[in-house]
C-alpha cells in the first residue's frame, strides 16, 4: 500500500492549489480527481462563463459603434461562441495536464495523479474507485477540497433540457429565443449580461427582494438594473415564483406579487441560479470520525481544521466564500499551517472580487450596508467616471469609483466598490492598503500614469482629504462626500 504526506481530495482551484504548495515544501503528494482537473475553475464556471461574458462585451461594444453610424448590428452563432469556450478551456486544461505530467515523470515520485472516486476507509485510509480499479493508500494529512454544485430547490425539476442548472447552461446547443432566470444574485445577473449583450435572446429575471444583487449597496445594483433593463432585461422584482413547468416543449412560470398582481410568461428555456452547495456526499467522512452539522450539511471548520487534526477542508467544500482566489488561498494556508508553522489565521477583510456584469463591478473590504450594519462610524467619496479622462477616452463613462474610509483623523480604508470598465484593476492597491493598514493619505501621495482608471480612486483619496482638482461643491451630481455614523445618519461631508 502507498503511503503519502498529503492526499488531496480534489482537483479544482483550492485543491491544486494545495497540492503544488506542498511540493514547494518537499512533500510526497497525491491528488485525486472524480472528474476533470481544474474542475469549476475551468469547466462550467469561472473560466468559460468569463469567456462567455468577453465575447458577450466586445458584441455589445460593437454594436454600438454599429448603430451609431446605422450599421446593422453583429450577431455570432452560438455555435461561434461555444467554440470560442470550449478553447479557452481546452487552453487552460492542457496548461494543468502539461504541468501535471512533468511534475510526475520529473519529480523523484513526490508527484502522483490519480482520478477516480476518493472515501475514506479509516481516518488515514482511502479508497480511490473508477471501473474496474481501485485503489487504498494512507496519508499522513488529508485535504478535502471537492468543491461544489448547483443548488436545487425542491420545487424546480432542473431536466438540463428546458430549465438548466448554471452547469447545464453550458450545454445549450442552440442560444435560445427567450430565456428566464430564477435568482437574481452575482450567478444569475451574469447571464442576464451575457445573453443581453450577445443579442437575441429576451432575458427574464425573477428577484425576490426589492432590487438585484442585494448584498450590494444601493448604488451599485441600481446602476446595474438600469444597464440591463437598457437592454431589454425584464426584471420582475419582489416577485414570488409560484409555478414553473415545461407545457409543449418551453418553460411557462407564473409569479405573484405583494400588491395582488399575478403574471403568467412563456418562454424557450430556464435558468436555475440560486447559488452552489458543497460536495460532500460519498466521501465516508463516518470512517474518518468527521461528523456532519445536521443543520447546515456541512463539516465544522476552523479556519481549514477539522475535528480531526490531520484533516482539512478547503475551498467550496467549506459551503462558504466560493471563489476560486479564496479556494487557492486556503488551500497554501493549510498546507503551511501543516509544515510551514503558521499559526495566524486566515483574513478576508481585504479580499478583492470581481462581478462580470454591465458595467464590471469590482470590490474590496466592506461596502456602506456592511459598516452601518456593524454600526462602523464611516467616510465615503465617491467620484463618477464621466470625471476621469481615460473613461471620456474610452466612450466608457458610466460608472463610478466609491472609496470608504473610517470617521476619524487617521482615515484608514474600510473598503472600495468601482463599477465601470477596467474596475478589477483599479482596486489592487487599495486591497494592500487595507492589508498593511496605510491610511488614504498615501493614496492620494501616488503618482499614477495619464490618462488611467485607477486616477479615480486617488481622485476619491483627494476628496476626503479636500485636495480634489474638482471640487464636490461645483460637481454635486458626480462628485460627493458623505459620512455616517451610529448617533447621526448620513450628511454630506464638509
Amino acid at each position: 500500500m502507498h503511503h503519502y504526506d498529503l492526499c488531496v481530495i480534489g482537483g479544482g482551484p483550492s485543491g491544486y492549489a494545495a497540492a503544488m504548495r506542498a511540493i514547494d515544501l518537499g512533500k510526497r503528494v497525491l491528488l485525486v480527481e472524480r472528474d476533470r482537473i481544474g474542475g469549476t475553475g475551468i469547466f462550467n464556471g469561472a473560466l468559460t462563463s468569463k469567456t462567455m461574458w468577453e465575447i458577450a462585451q466586445r458584441v455589445s461594444s460593437t454594436n454600438e459603434l454599429m448603430r451609431d453610424r446605422g450599421r446593422e448590428p453583429l450577431r455570432l452563432s452560438w455555435e461561434e461562441v461555444q467554440r470560442t469556450v470550449n478553447e479557452a478551456a481546452f487552453e487552460r486544461k492542457y496548461l494543468h495536464a502539461c504541468h501535471m505530467q512533468l511534475l510526475a515523470t520529473t519529480g523523484n515520485g513526490q508527484f502522483r495523479h490519480e482520478r477516480g472516486q476518493a472515501s475514506f476507509t479509516g481516518p488515514n485510509a482511502i479508497r480511490i474507485e473508477r471501473p474496474g480499479t481501485t485503489l487504498d493508500i494512507t496519508a499522513a494529512h488529508i485535504i478535502i477540497a471537492t468543491g461544489s454544485r448547483p443548488r436545487s430547490l425542491p420545487t424546480i425539476a432542473t431536466d438540463e433540457r428546458h430549465i438548466l442548472s448554471s452547469d447545464g447552461i453550458f450545454s445549450l446547443e442552440q442560444q435560445p429565443r427567450s430565456i428566464v432566470i430564477i435568482g437574481a444574485g452575482v450567478i444569475g445577473c451574469e447571464f442576464a449580461t451575457i445573453f443581453a449583450n450577445l443579442g437575441g435572446t429576451r432575458v427574464h429575471l425573477i428577484d425576490r427582494a426589492e432590487r438585484i444583487l442585494p448584498f450590494e449597496d444601493a448604488d451599485v445594483s441600481e446602476l446595474i438594473a438600469r444597464n440591463l433593463e437598457r437592454k431589454g432585461v425584464v426584471i420582475h422584482r419582489s416577485a414570488t415564483l409560484d409555478r414553473i413547468q415545461v407545457v409543449d416543449q418551453e418553460v411557462e412560470y407564473s409569479l405573484s406579487y405583494a400588491d395582488g398582481r399575478i403574471e403568467t410568461v412563456r418562454v424557450e428555456k430556464a435558468l436555475l441560479a440560486v447559488g452552489r452547495v458543497a460536495n460532500l456526499s460519498g466521501l465516508g467522512l463516518e470512517q474518518a470520525g468527521l461528523p456532519i452539522d445536521p443543520k447546515s450539511g456541512l463539516i465544522a471548520v476552523n479556519d481549514t481544521s477539522t475535528a480531526v487534526p490531520h484533516v482539512h477542508v478547503v475551498g467550496d467544500a467549506t459551503g462558504t466564500n466560493m471563489l476560486v482566489n479564496l479556494g487557492e488561498m486556503e488551500g497554501r494556508h493549510a498546507v503551511e499551517r501543516i509544515w510551514a508553522g503558521r499559526t495566524d489565521r486566515l483574513s478576508y477583510d481585504n479580499i478583492s472580487t470581481i462581478m462580470f456584469l454591465d458595467p464590471e463591478v469590482a470590490g474590496v473590504g466592506l461596502n456602506e450596508q456592511e459598516c452601518r450594519k456593524r454600526g462602523i462610524a464611516h467616510r465615503v467619496a465617491r467620484i463618477d467616471y464621466s470625471c476621469l479622462a481615460r473613461a471620456i477616452a474610452m466612450r466608457r463613462t458610466k460608472g463610478f469609483f466609491k472609496l470608504i474610509v473610517t470617521n476619524d483623523a487617521e482615515m484608514r480604508i474600510l473598503g472600495m466598490r468601482a463599477v465601470g470598465e477596467h474596475a478589477s484593476s483599479a482596486i489592487e492597491a487599495v486591497a494592500l492598503m487595507i492589508r498593511l493598514g496605510i491610511p488614504v493619505r498615501e493614496l492620494a501621495e501616488l503618482v499614477h500614469p495619464h490618462p488611467s482608471i485607477t486616477e479615480g480612486v486617488q481622485e476619491c483619496a483627494r476628496m476626503l482629504l479636500g485636495r480634489s482638482i474638482f471640487k464636490p461643491a461645483a460637481f454635486a451630481d458626480r462628485m460627493r462626500c458623505t459620512e455616517w455614523s451610529p448617533e447621526v445618519p448620513s450628511v454630506e461631508a464638509a
